[in-house]
């Protein structure tokens, strides 16, 4: 019996995996297994780069140092060093640009106007970095999300940890909503072992009526979206991916600069459809 190569032995395994799932009333409507090297497929990511959110203490690059291909899959790496903000504008009153450099530069990638979807299931196989700090996410935006003031669009976060609480795994869908703050928040969480040391499925649910988060396909978080009827309802309209590793913030608190480098490692993304009777 011919032995194969460990990439085709993976390959293999991976789209076993897609048939399971396509036995369940779903079919498989884009995917990234990740089996290849170098940088992110520029078909399917675009990259996030400079000072993006949530007062985060990273600056995201392009480069491969933070977002690489390699052995099968996409690593989003986190590294402590110096580095320029190239939008530097002392002048201007926004983080983003008086910020002049960064102690700290990791990686996000999306799907922006590439792959906008609206309802089906999402699945995420990865391993999370660890640390006080560290802040990866799998998650989700509208796409009209630079048109309308946030949370107008809404947010569907699939998974998001941070390294103070290293076992706890946290959904969370965000929504505009009549209180002062304009937004509410509906989450939940789940402890799981060794999410840095083991690979887990983070998925999510979506369809019209309800959103549900599940870890390697154990549900353990539900929100019914028949909460915003009469309202706007963002999530009854289509949305894109999104995949990074921040650091710092107004979640995970400081940043131990004794962790570096950390990985946030993806085995792939797989998108399924729901098969209509």
């Amino acid at each position: 019996m011919k032995l194969l190569p460990p990439v085709s032995l993976l390959f293999i395994l991976k789209l076993f995996t897609i048939q399971s799932i396509n036995s369940q009333n779903y079919k498989l409507v884009w995917n990234e297994e990740f089996n290849y090297s170098g940088k992110p497929d520029p078909d399917k990511w675009n990259h996030e780069t400079g000072f993006i959110r949530n007062l985060e203490e990273q600056i995201y690059t392009k480069r491969r140092k933070n977002v690489r291909v390699k052995n099968g899959k996409l690593e989003l790496i986190a590294r402590k060093e110096n580095f320029k903000n190239k939008r530097y504008n002392p002048e201007v009153k926004n983080y983003r640009i008086n910020t002049e450099t960064s102690d700290y530069t990791s990686g996000s990638i999306n799907t922006k106007e590439k792959f906008e979807f609206k309802y089906g299931r999402v699945e995420v196989r990865a391993k999370l970095p660890s640390g006080d700090g560290v802040w990866p996410a799998i998650w989700m935006l509208g796409v009209n999300f630079e048109e309308v003031e946030y949370p107008y669009a809404g947010e569907i976060d699939i998974m998001e940890h941070v390294g103070k609480n290293p076992n706890e795994i946290h959904a969370t869908v965000h929504f505009p909503w009549d209180n002062a703050q304009g937004i509410k928040s509906h989450g939940g969480s789940k402890i799981i072992a060794n999410p840095s040391e083991e690979f887990h499925v983070y998925s999510v649910n979506w369809t019209e009526d309800k959103i549900q988060f599940l870890i390697d396909n154990s549900l353990y978080h539900e929100f019914n979206t028949h909460l915003l009827n009469g309202k706007n309802n963002p999530f009854r309209k289509p949305f894109y991916l999104i995949l990074n590793l921040a650091l710092g913030g107004n979640w995970p608190g400081p940043v131990d600069p004794e962790i570096f480098p950390q990985k946030f490692i993806i085995d792939y993304v797989r998108v399924y459809k729901e098969i209509e009777d």
